[in-house]
């Protein structure tokens, strides 16, 4: 099978439910596309993933090129609105409902503090807590071990993370097993500074015209320049060349 097909990629939201089992979401994007091609683990935990989002206008384009299939891009900002409000709905309808529960891991302890305020205003069914983990390559175990319990022990409907592409994404897959609790885990990456505001998305006319990403470039270029000066050129060109390879076996 040709790589790039390995990737089960959604077309919709419609399989990202609260249904009582596990359901682990992740993005794929030209960079994290990139970053999988040299870390087999990282590449494992997006083709393992139960409902992967093309979050990315780049990975849209591909498949229109190789197979003709038309998909929209879905981030993982809308993601992150659709279980919100599908959680605040689903436990505003009577008295006899618990509140939802989000557990947010990730980013920095101010950013969760914004997070908190602003999901008390626009979500008031929905209980929240959160882990600011360490910033480094790999989480000890002890860490996330710690972690973990506090995740189990609050029992969350949704636990989001966000600890930048590849480790939120390999640590989802190595402790799966152990996360026993949360209906939905979704590995979301900058979303948090979005729901903050300490980072703006783009707007929607930006979004609309698929020039989100020179938006980002220009409001974070120490941040976005790695992904639009190195991994694009290297996901363009390997899209090109198998697209190639692929016309020439047909």
């Amino acid at each position: 099978m040709h790589p790039f097909f390995n990737y089960k990629l959604a077309e919709t939201l419609d399989n990202v439910c609260l249904n009582g089992s596990t359901t682990v979401v992740n993005c794929l994007n030209p960079h994290s596309f990139v970053k999988a091609l040299d870390d087999e683990a990282f590449r494992t935990a997006l083709e393992q993933s139960d409902v992967l989002l093309p979050d990315g206008e780049g990975i849209c384009m591909a498949l229109r090129l190789y197979g003709g299939k038309r998909i929209k891009k879905i981030a993982g900002d809308d993601l992150h609105s659709y279980l919100l409000q599908k959680l605040n709905k689903s436990n505003s309808d009577g008295e006899e409902h618990s509140a939802g529960k989000v557990y947010y891991m990730g980013s920095s302890p101010e950013v969760l503090k914004l997070i908190e305020k602003r999901l008390h205003q626009e979500y008031p069914n929905i209980e929240m807590r959160c882990w600011s983990p360490s910033f480094c390559d790999e989480l000890s175990q002890d860490e996330s071990r710690t972690i973990i319990d506090d995740i189990n022990t609050f029992c969350p409907d949704v636990l989001f993370v966000s600890m930048t592409a590849p480790k939120q994404e390999k640590w989802v897959a190595r402790h799966r097993k152990e996360l026993t609790k949360p209906q939905v885990i979704a590995s979301i990456g900058a979303v948090f500074e979005f729901y903050a505001g300490t980072v703006k998305r783009a707007p929607q006319w930006a979004v609309s015209m698929k020039m989100e990403w020179l938006f980002r470039l220009i409001k974070e270029p120490r941040r976005m320049w790695e992904r639009n000066f190195v991994s694009t050129p290297r996901y363009l060109k390997w899209v090109w060349r198998h697209r190639r390879e692929l016309k020439n076996e047909n």
